[in-house]
C-alpha cells in the first residue's frame, strides 16, 4: 500500500469534515476563477474593440476618454458636435464640390458670379473695345485668385493623409441602445475580429443601409444582432428613434430596417444605424442658423421627403469621425488636429490601454489578492482539520511505525492528505467557476459581446516573465494550491512525525 492510497483511506475516514474543507476551498477558488475571468472579459472586450480598422477618433474637445466610450463603445454621452465642414477636410476635391453644392456660401458665389458677368458685359457698350477687354482680363484674373479661397476649389487639408473617414451622429435611441446616423462606408469599409479582417454579414436577406433607396428614400437602418434579439426585430420592421434619451420623446419619423448584423461580438451588436441624411431631416437635428424658424425649411414635410432637396452644409454637424491613415502621419496629424480649436484627435487603443493600466488592473490586482486570502482561509480550514485529527490517530501512526514506516513517510502521508484535500477542492472551484462562467455566457455576451464558454480561460498575467506573459494566469492556481498545501501540511505533518510510538501504542 503506496502512500496515496493511505492519505486517500484517511481523508474517507474522515468523509463528513473532509468534505466541507473541500468545498471551503472550492468556494474560493471559484471566486479566483471568477475574479480573473471576469477582468479577463472585460480587457478582452476593450482591447479587442479599441480599434475595429480605424487608429484614430476624431470629435468636439473635452475628455479623451469619454470621446472613445462615446464614439468606440456608444457608452457616456457625446461631449459636442464638430461642423460638417471638418468632416469633408478629410475628402478630396471632388466630393467636396458635391458636398458643398447646395451649401449657402456656395449658393451666394455662384450669384455673385453670374451678377459679376452681367456687369461687364454691360460695360462693352459704354466702353472702348480695348478697355472692355482689359477689364474683363483682369476681372477673370482675380476670380481666379479668388476661387482658391472657396473651400470645394480644394482638396480637404488632410485627404492626401487619409484612407478613409466615417462620420457619425448620435444623440437618440431605440429602447436602450445608441442609434448611430452615418455612412454605408460604415459597414463597408470597417472590420472587425482581433486582428481586424472580418467584414460584415448580415443574416438572412439583409443588406447594408444605401445612400438614397428608391423604396425607403433615406429612411433605412441596420441593427445588431443584439438590438434584434432583445427588440424583437427583423428585416422590414420600422423604428422610431427617441429624442435625446431611451425615455425620450418618439420621433415620428420611420426608419426601415433593411439590415441585421450577424453576431460580432462588437459594441455594433448593441448599436442602431440609421442613414446619416435621414438622422438629419428628423425634427430637431439640424442645426439652426440665425434669423430662422425653429422648424426651418429643411423640416417642412415635402423638404423631408424630396430625393433632390439637399441639406446646406452649414445646418449638418457630426459628433465623431472613425478615421483611419498611414501612421507614419497620423502623429503629426494628430498635434496638428489638437492644436487648433475645433476638434481633438485620439487613438482609441492608447486611451483604452490607460484606463486598464489606471483604473482596471489595480481594481483586478485587489480583488485577486481578497480571493487569494480567501483560499489562504480555506487552506487554514485544511490545517484544523487534520491537526484536530491528530490526537485520533496517533495509534493508527503508531501503527504504520511499527510497520517499518519512517518518521519520513509519515510526514510524507500527511502533506499528501493536505495535497489531495487542496487540489480536490481546487478542481472543484475550477469546474464550478467556469461553470458558472458557461451557465451567464448569453448575459454575459448580451452585455460586453464577448463570446465565452466553459473551455475558455483567463488571459496572461501582466508580469515580466517571459513563461507567466504567454499562459493564462489560471494555470498558476494549481501550483498555488500545492505550495499553500505543503505549507499548511507542515504542522501536522510535524505532530505525526513527533509522535512517540511506544506511547500510542500502550494507549
Amino acid at each position: 500500500m503506496n502512500s496515496f492510497t493511505i492519505a486517500l483511506r484517511s481523508i474517507k475516514q474522515r468523509m463528513l469534515s473532509s468534505t466541507l474543507t473541500m468545498i471551503s476551498m472550492a468556494l474560493g477558488v471559484t471566486l479566483v476563477v471568477g475574479v480573473l475571468a471576469i477582468f479577463g472579459i472585460v480587457q478582452q472586450s476593450f482591447n479587442a474593440n479599441a480599434t475595429l480598422g480605424y487608429n484614430m477618433v476624431m470629435g468636439a474637445k473635452g475628455g479623451k476618454l469619454q470621446l472613445v466610450l462615446n464614439s468606440v463603445y456608444y457608452l457616456s454621452e457625446p461631449i459636442e458636435n464638430i461642423p460638417y465642414e471638418y468632416f469633408l477636410e478629410f475628402k478630396p476635391q471632388d466630393i467636396r464640390e458635391q458636398e458643398y453644392s447646395g451649401s449657402y456660401s456656395y449658393k451666394a458665389v455662384k450669384h455673385q458670379q453670374v451678377a459679376r458677368t452681367t456687369l461687364l458685359t454691360s460695360t462693352f457698350g459704354v466702353q472702348s473695345p480695348l478697355a472692355a477687354v482689359a477689364a474683363l482680363a483682369s476681372d477673370t484674373a482675380l476670380q481666379s485668385q479668388t476661387d482658391t479661397l472657396y473651400p470645394w476649389k480644394r482638396s480637404g487639408k488632410f485627404a492626401a493623409f487619409t484612407d478613409f473617414a466615417i462620420p457619425l451622429c448620435l444623440g437618440d435611441y431605440v429602447g436602450p441602445y445608441r442609434v448611430v446616423g452615418t455612412t454605408p462606408d460604415m459597414f463597408h469599409l470597417l472590420r472587425h475580429g482581433s486582428t481586424a479582417e472580418k467584414t460584415y454579414e448580415m443574416q438572412g436577406n439583409g443588406r447594408n443601409i444605401e445612400q438614397f433607396s428608391e423604396d425607403h428614400g433615406y429612411f433605412e437602418a441596420v441593427i445588431g444582432s443584439t438590438v434584434a434579439r432583445d427588440r424583437n426585430l427583423s428585416v422590414g420592421d420600422t423604428i422610431n428613434p427617441s429624442h435625446g434619451s431611451a425615455e425620450g420623446d418618439q420621433h415620428a419619423t420611420k426608419f426601415t430596417v433593411v439590415g441585421i448584423l450577424k453576431p460580432t461580438g462588437t459594441p455594433n451588436d448593441r448599436a442602431v444605424f440609421i442613414n446619416m441624411e435621414g438622422f438629419y431631416r428628423m425634427s430637431d437635428h439640424a442645426k439652426p442658423l440665425e434669423n430662422e424658424d425653429q422648424f426651418g425649411t429643411d423640416q417642412q414635410a415635402d423638404k423631408i421627403m424630396d430625393a433632390h432637396y439637399v441639406l446646406p452644409v452649414e445646418k449638418r454637424e457630426v459628433t465623431a469621425l472613425l478615421v483611419r491613415m498611414d501612421p507614419l502621419y497620423s502623429v503629426g496629424i494628430e498635434n496638428q488636429v489638437n492644436e487648433g480649436n475645433v476638434a481633438q484627435a485620439v487613438f482609441p487603443i492608447i486611451e483604452i490601454r490607460r484606463l486598464l493600466d489606471f483604473f482596471v488592473s489595480p481594481v483586478k490586482t485587489l480583488l485577486v489578492v481578497l480571493t487569494v486570502l480567501i483560499c489562504f482561509v480555506s487552506g487554514v480550514s485544511i490545517l484544523v482539520s487534520i491537526y484536530n485529527s491528530m490526537n485520533e490517530r496517533r495509534s493508527e501512526i503508531a501503527v504504520l511505525r511499527a510497520l517499518g514506516a519512517s518518521r519520513r513517510v509519515v510526514y510524507f502521508i500527511v502533506l499528501m492528505e493536505s495535497m489531495i484535500l487542496s487540489l480536490m477542492g481546487g478542481i472543484l472551484g475550477f469546474i464550478s467557476g467556469h461553470g458558472l462562467i458557461a451557465v451567464c455566457s448569453g448575459i454575459i455576451e448580451s452585455h460586453t459581446g464577448v463570446q465565452v464558454g466553459f473551455f475558455d480561460l483567463a488571459p496572461p498575467m501582466p508580469l515580466p516573465i517571459p513563461i507567466l506573459e504567454a499562459i493564462s494566469s489560471e494555470f498558476l492556481i494549481i501550483p498555488g494550491l500545492i505550495l499553500l498545501a505543503i505549507l499548511v501540511g507542515i504542522i501536522p505533518a510535524s505532530s505525526a512525525y513527533k509522535t512517540d510510538v511506544s506511547k500510542s501504542l500502550g494507549k
